[in-house]
């Protein structure tokens, strides 16, 4: 691994609790200092740059068709559009397209029009690329989300190869019995009519991807806490059909029962992971890269942020990594981006306070270069490689 280095320009905002943190005690770490100076650990011939700075707490990344970077956010209840109009890879704007919003974490672009999902509702902003400058009033799609409350209330969104707008559901706990159209995948047509439960058994999936060759959709989800350091996992997996159960509450990672609900679902009749991720990693957004700047090994594999544990006595996740995937399996997976945390930090909430950054969502460019966003270091990065001796 080569050791890309970085100065940074942007102040690091305070950091919130990662997406596993549902019900835990304490008001979590305080805040981290602007950092200066920090180092990237990427494989040979990648580089990292900053592609925007000032995007407080970006978390989920769509594109639209003009090019325009639009971010959702979990805490800062904001929702931007981040412009590049001279094509050199960096933005020139950073504008804030609506404030004050509860949760707007999940976004996507369809037909030019943003679509936005709050805890409560997903909007839908029409033309949006001609009025960055003027937002109008949005369009509701569907009010009276499947709104726990508590715990998970953020809603990931993301347009199927059906055309069909999907969207998790998060349970409102660390592990319970949910209630209908809780711990799930969704899916609604575009005008949020018809809407229906895909999968479930999730705890709280922060990514939806559909591979490109099979067009199934893979998954991030969350493992449950308190059950010790090093289970359960978080997992990648895939769901092929409708109807299917991923375990949750009652197993975990595909093998391990529940000390409080496993008497009453066996782990065999719910799907196994298609790659365990590691305990307490967080496991957010993934997409799979289809780009040609990349060797051809990174071909279809999925590129999933991280964003790092909150409770492990030793700090894991905090890196972007790459899960190499043939039909419904991974067949290997390694880092493409460390560097977010500082060797041998702390554990628990110490750990958050050291780190530099928290990878949220990562999304492919045009060109092949991908984009990773920071809701710790307010910031989105971008991952460009050059064969070495090029």
């Amino acid at each position: 691994m080569t050791v890309i280095r970085l100065s940074i320009v942007a102040a690091l905002a305070g950091i919130g609790a990662s997406a596993v943190q549902a019900q835990t005690p304490g008001p979590g770490p305080a805040p981290v200092q602007a950092s200066q100076f920090t180092q990237w650990k990427v494989p040979k011939g990648f580089h990292v740059d900053i592609y925007a700075d000032k995007v407080e707490n970006a978390r989920q990344m769509a594109l639209g068709p003009k090019g325009t970077l639009f971010v959702g956010t979990r805490t800062a209840g904001k929702v931007y559009a981040v412009v590049d109009s001279n094509g050199d890879q960096k933005a020139d704007r950073v504008i804030v397209l609506a404030s004050g919003l509860n949760q707007p974490n999940g976004i996507a672009v369809r037909d030019g029009a943003l679509y936005v999902a709050t805890a409560e509702r997903v909007v839908r902003y029409d033309d949006v690329e001609e009025h960055l400058d003027s937002l109008p009033a949005p369009v509701v799609v569907r009010d009276s989300l499947p709104n726990p409350g508590t715990g998970h209330s953020w809603k990931t969104i993301a347009f199927g190869p059906d055309g069909l707008l999907y969207m998790s559901v998060g349970a409102p706990c660390n592990v319970c019995v949910s209630g209908p159209m809780v711990s799930a995948i969704l899916r609604m047509k575009p005008d949020g009519s018809n809407m229906e439960v895909f999968a479930e058994g999730v705890r709280n999936s922060v990514g939806l991807a559909w591979h490109p060759v099979t067009k199934e959709l893979w998954f991030t989800d969350n493992g449950r806490d308190r059950m010790g350091d090093d289970v359960p996992s978080d997992e990648l997996n895939v769901a092929w059909k409708p109807g299917l159960h991923f375990g949750f509450p009652y197993c975990h990672q595909g093998d391990v029962k529940d000390p409080e609900f496993g008497a009453q679902r066996a782990c065999a009749t719910t799907v196994r992971p298609a790659r365990k991720l590691g305990a307490h990693v967080a496991a957010l957004g993934l997409t799979f890269y289809t780009g040609k700047m990349f060797p051809a090994r990174y071909r279809n594999a999925a590129i999933i942020a991280q964003h790092g544990s909150w409770n492990r006595s030793s700090p894991s996740g905090y890196r972007v990594m790459v899960a190499r995937t043939n039909g419904r399996r991974v067949t290997s997976y390694e880092p493409l981006v460390e560097g977010f945390i500082p060797s041998g930090s702390p554990g628990g909430w110490e750990a958050g306070r050291a780190a530099i950054g928290r990878p949220a969502a990562v999304l492919q460019l045009p060109d092949g270069s991908i984009l990773i966003s920071d809701d710790t270091g307010n910031r989105i990065l971008r991952v460009t490689y050059k064969a070495p001796g090029a």
